[in-house]
């Protein structure tokens, strides 16, 4: 990965944390210059528009984000891989809850101009958990529903998260981890277990 300069990281900060406060429609260029410390004409040097800099943003979320999945996959088989997924899904959240409030904000958006760039990233992190699922679903499965259910781990863990992170800060993350895969087991339709 080619290095950034001290300057574009600074823009890209001051749009996260910006973008996750205030959305990215209620963002401008010139709150971005102004939190980031630079003129106006550097952010736009550094990024053509607005939209190209949360386009940046997104796809290098999402780009990570795929890529933990990619890992935690590989490191484990059966259901302990979906386990590890969501383990470290949620450290990925907690170590960036600026981009995974804006990420759940925007990933399941059409209107964006960036959106095609952000999908397709998505749609990897998304196969990742379906390809730890091949070996957990019935035969006979079809792919759109193992990715249904994979896209429904992925939407369970990053809102689960944020929740999480913005109303039980407190709680361990192993119990948030917990939580989200007793809730997909399918244990809760069986009644109630004993405590």
């Amino acid at each position: 990965m080619p290095r950034i300069s001290p300057t574009k990281k600074a823009i890209l900060a001051a749009a996260l944390e910006l973008g996750a406060l205030h959305g990215i429609s209620g963002t401008t260029m010139e709150e971005v210059a102004e939190r980031a410390g630079v003129a106006k004409g550097s952010v736009y040097y550094n990024f053509s528009s607005k939209d190209k800099l949360f386009e940046e943003l997104l796809t290098t979320g999402v780009s990570s984000l795929a890529e933990t999945l990619a890992q935690a996959r590989q490191s484990a088989a059966g259901f302990a891989a979906i386990e590890a997924m969501v383990s470290d899904m949620l450290t990925l959240i907690a170590g960036n809850r600026a981009l995974a409030k804006l990420m759940a904000a925007e990933i399941f958006r059409t209107d964006r101009v960036w959106q095609n760039a952000v999908s397709s990233l998505r749609r990897d992190a998304v196969s990742e958990i379906g390809t730890a699922l091949l070996p957990l679903v019935p035969a006979g499965t079809s792919e759109g529903s193992r990715l249904l259910m994979a896209g429904g781990i992925f939407g369970a863990t990053l809102m689960g998260g944020l929740e999480w992170l913005l109303f039980s800060p407190d709680t361990p993350a192993e119990d948030v981890s917990a939580a989200i895969l007793f809730t997909l087991s399918g244990k809760l339709a069986s009644g109630p277990h004993p405590a």
